[in-house]
């Protein structure tokens, strides 16, 4: 069974992941806790995304 995520749910993730980013970049945390939170985002978009939203956010 293959599941591909496509089309306007795609685009939607792909906003979203860009958003957090960018808030995670503008944030006050360290240079280290940044890093990793990018790559987290950038390897699990949906899951990354997820997770930052519920631990990463200050």
């Amino acid at each position: 069974m293959d599941i591909q995520v496509g089309g306007l749910l795609g685009l939607i993730i792909l906003i979203a992941d860009i958003w957090a980013i960018i808030k995670t970049v503008e944030s006050n945390a360290t240079t280290g806790t940044k890093v990793v939170w990018v790559v987290v985002i950038l390897l699990l978009p949906v899951l990354g995304l997820i997770l930052w939203l519920l631990l990463g956010r200050r």
